[in-house]
């Protein structure tokens, strides 16, 4: 199994990651209606939905760049590591949201996003 394949299943558990932050522990959780619920999250259990919600919208922008470079005949690894650096970029993006970092959270979005790019760049020059 290629590794891009792994962490783009990884990516797609992120958002899971993120949301069992703001549940965990929640007394008052309301599963008949969740979003009213999550409207009223304040302080870590609000941003850690936050990151699950920007792990949601991460996700299928990374994937489509996977699948297309695996399609281009991209060096299997340079997407590998292109790929592991996403899916540890989103995970300490996911930290940083949480623990209200805000820089360090931009800055994880941006080698995320980065790595993205550049997975789409290979792509398309292959």
């Amino acid at each position: 199994m290629k590794i891009s394949y792994l962490c783009v299943f990884i990516s797609g558990l992120l958002p899971l990651l993120a949301v069992s932050v703001a549940k965990w522990k929640f007394p008052n959780y309301d599963n008949n209606n969740p979003r009213a619920w999550e409207s009223k999250l304040t302080g870590h259990r609000a941003r850690a939905n936050a990151a699950q919600m920007n792990s949601f919208e991460a996700f299928p922008f990374f994937a489509a760049a996977v699948i297309m470079a695996m399609l281009s005949g991209v060096e299997a690894q340079t997407l590998d590591a292109l790929s592991v650096v996403f899916v540890l970029a989103r995970i300490a993006f996911i930290v940083c949201y949480i623990k209200d970092w805000a820089t360090s959270r931009s800055l994880c979005w941006t080698v995320g996003y980065g790595c993205v790019v550049a997975i789409f760049v290979l792509g398309l020059n292959t």
